[in-house]
């Protein structure tokens, strides 16, 4: 499998993260600070190991900051991206098993070592469900994303004073 992985610096697990993928017989693709010739700013770090996926460059992504939520947020803006920020294996298991999720998002401050092994483990050992509710939901998710803003639940502003 091709990875493409992103880190907006060079500390905590981010240097390592290339080093388990490939020992575990993958390819890698560094992004941002990871590269020598990249912005290496979370959002752009992020959203370049995103489009990687979406436009089949990579066929997964892991993208990194210091807490992961910028990292998560970013790679979510792009169309075909579900991004999950996982900080135990068991999220990690459960966003593949259940969101399909092709990006996972780390945090280079608090993901250990011996953990970013657990949640990598669980990410690759994990497959998407092939429930009909799980597939619905993962179906409903790109509806969701190509349909344009609108008030939430029909919600509309009362008329007149309040």
């Amino acid at each position: 499998m091709r990875f493409s992985v992103a880190a907006d610096e060079r500390v905590g697990v981010a240097g390592e993260l290339a080093t388990q993928l490939r020992d575990r017989g993958h390819e890698v693709v560094g992004r941002g600070a990871l590269s020598d010739s990249e912005r290496d700013d979370w959002a752009w770090a992020s959203e370049a190991a995103a489009r990687d996926v979406a436009e089949g460059r990579a066929d997964q992504a892991i993208v990194c900051c210091w807490t992961g939520t910028g990292a998560s947020i970013a790679a979510n803006k792009v169309a075909g991206i579900r991004a999950a920020l996982c900080a135990d294996a068991q999220t990690a298991e459960g966003a593949r098993r259940w969101n399909d999720a092709n990006v996972l998002a780390l945090s280079l401050r608090t993901t250990s070592h011996a953990e970013l092994g657990e949640i990598l483990d669980a990410w690759l050992d994990a497959e998407p469900s092939a429930d009909a509710s799980d597939r619905a939901n993962i179906a409903h998710l790109t509806e969701i994303e190509g349909s344009k803003p609108s008030t939430p639940f029909g919600w509309r502003p009362r008329a007149g004073p309040v």
